[in-house]
Parts: C-alpha cells; sequence; structure tokens
C-alpha cells in the first residue's frame, strides 16, 4: 500500500473515531448495540470428540462489521474464542465470506465486511458434563462515516457433553 493511501486511509479512520463526540445522531450510534447473539443458547455434543456448532449473529440495520479477514492489515477483523478452563475448547471456527463494499470517503478502497445475519461454524471439544460457557465474539461496527470502538460481546452457551 502507498504512503498516500495509508494515510488517507488513517486520517479516515481518525475522523471517524473523532465523529464519534459530535451531534445527537453520533450518540445514538453510541448506544446501538450494533452485534446480537442469536443462538444456538443450548447444545449436546459428544464429549471429546470435535463437534460442529453454528453460532447465529445479526448485525444492526445500517451498520457493518469487517469480515474475520479484512481487506487492510490495520482493520479488526472479527474473530470468536472461548475462553481457557470452560470446559470446553474452541477445536476450530470457520468464518463466512466477506461481501465487498466500498464507502463514499474513499470508493477506491474495497472493504471485506459482514452485514445482516451472519454465522461462525464452531468446532468445539467438551469434557463429560454441563459447561455454562461465555464465548466471545470480537468485532468492531462502522456505518458509512463513522466506526465505533472495537467491542467484544459474550455469547453464552450451555454445552453438554455426553
Amino acid at each position: 500500500m502507498t504512503a498516500m493511501k495509508s494515510a488517507v486511509l488513517i486520517g479516515f479512520g481518525l475522523l471517524c473515531l473523532g465523529s464519534l463526540h459530535g451531534d445527537s445522531q453520533n450518540r445514538s450510534l453510541l448506544k446501538t448495540e450494533a452485534v446480537a447473539y442469536l443462538f444456538p443458547e443450548q447444545v449436546t455434543v459428544a464429549a471429546g470428540k470435535p463437534s460442529p456448532v453454528t453460532l447465529h449473529f445479526r448485525i444492526a440495520s445500517g451498520l457493518h462489521i469487517n469480515s474475520h479477514t479484512p481487506s487492510e492489515d490495520y482493520l479488526i477483523p472479527t474473530t470468536f474464542s472461548i475462553p481457557d478452563g470452560a470446559g470446553v475448547r474452541l477445536d476450530k471456527a470457520d468464518y463466512p465470506a466477506g461481501v465487498l463494499i466500498t464507502l463514499p470517503a474513499d470508493p477506491k478502497t474495497k472493504l471485506s465486511v459482514y452485514t445482516g445475519d451472519f454465522s461462525v461454524q464452531a468446532r468445539i471439544v467438551s469434557t463429560p458434563g454441563n459447561h455454562l460457557v461465555e464465548a466471545k465474539l470480537h468485532y468492531q461496527a462502522c456505518n458509512d462515516t463513522q466506526c465505533l470502538p472495537p467491542k467484544t460481546i459474550p455469547v453464552a452457551i450451555d454445552v453438554i457433553g455426553k
């Protein structure tokens, strides 16, 4: 990436973050829950064996989040994780392909994002028993003119390992 393009993109990012302190529309954006975890709330899996679990999310209307593989290195990818010590471990997570969009501020740059509903295909390994897991989804939400600070939301899953 050229130095000029880097400067333009960094400037746009700073402008986006700085504009969050502006008018009432911006304050409204800060209060928006950008991403909601939809389901599943409970899964039963074979203990000790990698098991597939599809996690469903919804992005608020008018917003997008960077995909798991954003188009620029400095953009924050969407990631799913399970903390250590949960009785369940994440073996692998597969993310959907992002949709390419351009923003009015920089129509030459294509961004890889998620909008609307999306799913993460997780493969988990559980120990025997019932485990209330508080997994996490980390992302950064934006609209066409500004970005919110990065956020991590809880993804509560009751995993029953049989």
